[in-house]
């Protein structure tokens, strides 16, 4: 494995953004910035053995920070919504800033995913550092984050995810990635398939009403591989709140600490498949339902909506207003850790 470390440029406080290039033996790579700690390119093998970038992203390093998108990176202090910037813990309300409607969405304007983060070559993976302070958008506790990410010969990508603590806090950490296995064009006509067979409703805001229900019957059912596109116009309230997917799969069988299927997408044209596991209990899938005005990508590229889909692993959303969840609270003495397994190949 090869990795190499380049200076990509600084942050508006003049802080250095490094780039990490890991490259197995077939040429197959992952890029990687110290800003969000992000995917910025996966570059696999057609079933022709023709290499392309299959993740959105963007040539200039500054267009990382607080892009709508939020493509590639790792949110904090929460990934996804909390419903109107408040929760409750241990009796005492915290007040977090509204970014997205009424809501508290993806740790705030200033999240993990806006900050440059400390870097280092750590043997054969890229490790990342943040650490977040308390009251830092209104969260208690100080946290210490790690994003420790490995490229396999067999072209894998891992990312395991470690936090502690110095006060009880609320943690859900994921990486969001949006992926199209064409390389280019929507991916509507990609087969996605979940292990899955409950999802979340949500109100119009995308907040969880906290019902659980079956996708059986629904469009949300993706239990069998079926088009991105199929039914994605539906009218469904699932899919007119948030103009296309944007919702929580449970993951059917997960375990704490263990490994389990979450995902796999495929592009019939070029033959690449994904498969997504995960320790983490749910799946967010947005299908890039607002890419139109997105920073540009390489060669000038102009992203539109559905040329992407983002599956993100994770814990529920709005967790800490909702008993019922699994809990995303975190106590001094403990440790977070997830992780998310990307793995890339051309089998059908």
């Amino acid at each position: 494995m090869e990795i190499t470390k380049e200076l990509w440029g600084k942050g508006p406080d003049g802080k250095e953004i490094f780039r990490y290039t890991m490259k197995n033996a077939s040429g197959a790579y992952v890029q990687l910035s110290s800003l969000g700690a992000g995917i910025t390119s996966v570059v696999v093998p057609d079933r022709e053995d023709t290499l392309a970038d299959v993740v959105l992203g963007y040539p200039d390093p500054l267009s990382y920070l607080a892009d709508g998108p939020c493509a590639g990176k790792i949110p904090g202090r929460y990934a996804n919504r909390i419903a109107k910037g408040r929760f409750t813990l241990d009796g005492k309300e915290y007040t977090l800033p509204v970014n997205n409607g009424p809501n508290h969405l993806h740790g705030g304007p200033d999240g993990f995913q806006n900050r440059v983060w400390d870097s280092r070559i750590e043997g054969e993976a890229v490790e990342f550092l943040y650490f977040s302070e308390d009251g830092e958008a209104g969260y208690p506790g100080n946290l210490k984050v790690v994003a420790h990410y490995e490229w396999s010969e067999e072209n894998e990508l891992k990312l395991t995810l470690t936090a502690e603590t110095d006060a009880p806090t609320v943690v859900n950490l994921t990486n969001h990635a949006y992926f199209n296995l064409g390389g280019s064009g929507s991916v509507l006509g990609h087969l996605l398939e979940l292990n899955a067979s409950e999802y979340l409703p949500t109100d119009d805001t995308l907040i969880p009403t906290g019902a659980v229900e079956p996708v059986a019957g629904t469009p949300m059912d993706f239990s069998e591989f079926k088009e991105i596109g199929r039914d994605i116009k539906a009218d469904f309230p699932a899919l007119v709140y948030g103009k296309g997917y944007d919702n929580c799969w449970l993951i059917d069988g997960a375990m704490p600490g263990q490994l389990s299927l979450a995902a796999t997408l495929y592009s019939p044209e070029t033959g690449r498949r994904l498969e997504v596991y995960t320790t983490q209990p749910a799946v967010q899938v947005y299908t890039g339902n607002w890419l139109d005005g997105s920073p540009l990508g390489p060669n000038g590229r102009v992203w539109h909506d559905y040329d992407a889909v983002a599956i993100e692993c994770q814990h529920t959303p709005d967790a800490p207003n909702q008993p019922d969840f699994p809990t995303t609270v975190l106590r001094p003495g403990e440790i977070y850790e997830e992780a998310i397994i990307w793995a890339f190949s051309t089998r059908l």
